[in-house]
C-alpha cells in the first residue's frame, strides 16, 4: 500500500533529488508529490530476493540493482520510480559512475530490464500494470516484468518499435525473455520460491 505525503508545494525533480525528511523512508515522486513506499509483504520480499539471486546467474553483480536505483520517467509533472529490481546495460551502469545518487535521469541511457512485484490492492495494480508500463515504455526499457503473485502470472512487456508488446506466462510455462534468452525457470518455480 502506498501513501502520498502532502508537501507544502509540488516538488520539481531537482528538489526531489535533494529532499531529506530526516528519516529512512523511501519515496517515489509522482507528478511532484512524494509517495511513500512502505515495506513489502514477506511474499513479495521473498520473490524479489529469489529473482535477484537468479539474475546474478545471468549478469555480473554490478549490473543488477535491488531497490537501490531509481529512474526518472515522464509524467504531467516530475516523476521518479523506484523499481523492485533492475538490470543495467553497461551504458546505464557507466552513466552512474561518480554520481552522488543512483538515479537514472532522462538524459541517461535506460536499463535493459525493470521488474516490479505487484503489491495487493487496486491502486497498486493500476500503478504497475498501467502507469509504470507506459512510463517504462517511454524510457525505451527493453523489458518490463510485472510479477503478480495474486494472479500467479508474470507479464513480460517487450519494447518493440516504440511500444510494449505483452506476453503473459502462467503455471508450467517457461518465461521467454529477450534480455535473458537462457532463462529456464517456469512461473510456478518463481512463485513457489516465495513460500
Amino acid at each position: 500500500m502506498t501513501q502520498t505525503t502532502k508537501t507544502q508545494k509540488l516538488l520539481t525533480f531537482e528538489e526531489y533529488l535533494t529532499y531529506d525528511d530526516g528519516t529512512d523512508t523511501r519515496y517515489e515522486l509522482v507528478d511532484g508529490e512524494l509517495v511513500e513506499m512502505p515495506p513489502e509483504s514477506q511474499e513479495n520480499s521473498n520473490l524479489a530476493r529469489f529473482l535477484f539471486v537468479e539474475l546474478l546467474k545471468h549478469f555480473p553483480f554490478y549490473l543488477v540493482a535491488h531497490k537501490d536505483t531509481e529512474i526518472e520517467v515522464a509524467g504531467r509533472r516530475a516523476r521518479c520510480r523506484l523499481p523492485d529490481l533492475m538490470v543495467h546495460t553497461e551504458e546505464s551502469y557507466t552513466a552512474l559512475i561518480g554520481a552522488t545518487r543512483a538515479t537514472l535521469t532522462r538524459d541517461m541511457p535506460p536499463p535493459a530490464l525493470v521488474i516490479e512485484i505487484v503489491s495487493p490492492g487496486t491502486a497498486n495494480r493500476v500503478r504497475d500494470y498501467r502507469y509504470k508500463r507506459t512510463e517504462y515504455a517511454a524510457r525505451e526499457i527493453l523489458e518490463y516484468w510485472i510479477v503478480d503473485a495474486q494472479m500467479q502470472q508474470i507479464t513480460i512487456c517487450q519494447w518493440v518499435e516504440g511500444q510494449y508488446e505483452d506476453r503473459v506466462f502462467t503455471g508450467a510455462a517457461c518465461m521467454e525473455s529477450v534480455v535473458i534468452p537462457d532463462w529456464a525457470l517456469t512461473v510456478e518455480q518463481v512463485f513457489n520460491s516465495a513460500n
